[in-house]
């Protein structure tokens, strides 16, 4: 089978999950911790390109709420998303899967069952 690779952050509860399905269905994967090796820069345009940076920006999540007003506020167009996603790792939301042939954002079974062959 292709490779997965599962990006993400080990602690992250939706990402144990993914993990998780995958794992419990013997799909192998990569896994990519942004904590300790960042937003890959060359994949990020592409994750851009492919879902939208408003997609990829977790403007729920804990990291959002702690950032300075200033930097929350220029967070405005892909350009400034992609400089606040690689400054700030944890504004990614996850998990981010490359899939072969596309590319999903967050957990949800269904898309993940989706891409698997059958």
């Amino acid at each position: 089978m292709p490779t997965i690779t599962l990006y993400g952050i080990p602690n992250c509860d939706t990402v144990k999950r993914a993990r998780a399905w995958l794992e419990a269905r013997d799909v192998g994967y990569t896994f990519h911790d942004f904590k300790k090796q960042g937003v890959p820069p060359d994949s990020l345009a592409g994750w851009v390109a492919a879902v939208g940076w408003e997609t990829l920006v977790n403007r729920k999540g804990t990291t959002w709420r702690q950032l300075d007003p200033a930097v929350r506020e220029s967070v405005v167009d892909a350009a400034s998303a992609q400089r606040a996603l690689r400054e700030h790792p944890s504004l990614v939301k996850r998990p981010v899967v490359e899939w072969p042939g596309g590319l999903t954002v967050g957990f949800d079974e269904a898309v993940f069952s989706a891409r698997l062959p059958h």
